[in-house]
């Protein structure tokens, strides 16, 4: 068999805090959040045109031929309203790379070893990320300065850098969608909301989601019945 060398991006992310969960509340609890998790995450990668890899208890790998869809799925995971008090926090690492794609659908190399090491290495909350990602995040997330870690097995130390939502001091409004916070110069896409100013998204696929939905906006811009406001008067 010719080994197949595809270029990709890799994310895994765990449910931090999964054990002490099952230790304090039981499994079928465990099992209803983990349920929770599953379901968020396959709805941002549907969105987003991120593939879900695989399951690995209570985490993931995503993979996706571009970086941008990867990190934008990982970064929303961190403010998914479905896992709001649930007592657990998404981590997270990233990287991008050169790998052997083996019979189709799985991938050997160093890109997936530290991503699944820096996951590792994460704590709840927390996405690191090769530096290398950081050209291709979205203008509403941004990145720490980097630094070197120890990961296990990797010799010598690997540069990363700590990802998060970016928020800017200008007024701000959550995507409609997937509730990323966002400002004008910060936002993908817009649309009119009559008087009450705009709707502003992260991505294409965000609106693309808002405008295919039952009740959409009309091309005037009012909204439908039962629609709430998630932006601020006068932003410009």
């Amino acid at each position: 068999m010719v080994p197949v060398r595809v270029r990709r991006t890799f994310a895994f992310l765990d449910l931090s805090g999964f054990t002490a969960l099952t230790a304090t509340e039981g499994d079928e609890r465990s099992v209803a959040v983990l349920g929770v998790f599953r379901g968020a995450l396959r709805k941002t990668c549907s969105r987003r045109g991120v593939r879900i890899a695989k399951w690995l208890g209570d985490g993931a790998m995503l993979v996706g031929v571009e970086t941008t869809p990867v990190a934008s799925a990982a970064l929303e995971l961190m403010c998914a309203s479905e896992l709001a008090g649930e007592n657990v926090n998404v981590k997270c690492g990233i990287t991008a790379g050169s790998v052997i794609l083996l019979e189709g659908d799985d991938y050997i190399g160093h890109a997936v070893n530290v991503a699944a090491r820096l996951c590792d290495l994460a704590h709840g909350g927390q996405v690191l990320a090769d530096p290398g990602v950081v050209d291709a995040l979205p203008a509403w997330a941004g990145a720490g300065e980097p630094h070197g870690v120890a990961v296990r097995g990797v010799v010598p130390p690997v540069e990363v850098v700590e990802l998060s939502l970016y928020c800017p001091p200008e007024a701000s409004s959550p995507d409609p969608v997937c509730g990323i916070p966002l400002a004008p110069s910060t936002a993908v896409a817009w649309r009119s909301a009559g008087s009450i100013g705009r709707w502003l998204f992260c991505s294409d696929s965000c609106l693309d989601t808002w405008e295919s939905r039952p009740g959409a906006l009309g091309t005037g811009g009012e909204l439908a019945e039962g629609d709430e406001a998630f932006v601020r008067d006068g932003i410009a």
